[in-house]
């Protein structure tokens, strides 16, 4: 289980997802479904974004397959930000199709 903000032309997003590797190509597929086809993604504490988000978070766990799956927890820029300190994000993973 990987937790990230995504930030893309459109703004920041949160995600919970179960691929691996967020430049996985069928993760960055089902980006690109959503109308991003390149982002920065910073991934976060999964912990910590489950004790931000506690009753979505938990309403999106029961909805989220076991493999292959990504859930927007949320889509609001201003919460995302206030939630959490720039001290909890992890390296900057950069995509961009060829």
């Amino acid at each position: 289980m990987k937790s990230a903000i995504i930030f893309s032309g459109t703004g920041p997003i949160l995600i919970l997802t179960t691929y691996e590797s967020l430049t996985n190509p069928a993760f960055v597929k089902k980006l690109a479904a959503k109308g991003i086809n390149k982002f920065v993604a910073i991934e976060l504490p999964v912990e910590r974004v489950k004790s931000v988000y506690t009753g979505t978070f938990d309403i999106i766990m029961e909805d989220l397959h076991q493999t292959d799956d990504l859930r927007v927890l949320d889509y609001n820029g201003h919460n995302i930000f206030n939630a959490f300190s720039v001290k909890e994000w992890g390296p900057a993973i950069r995509f961009e199709p060829d």
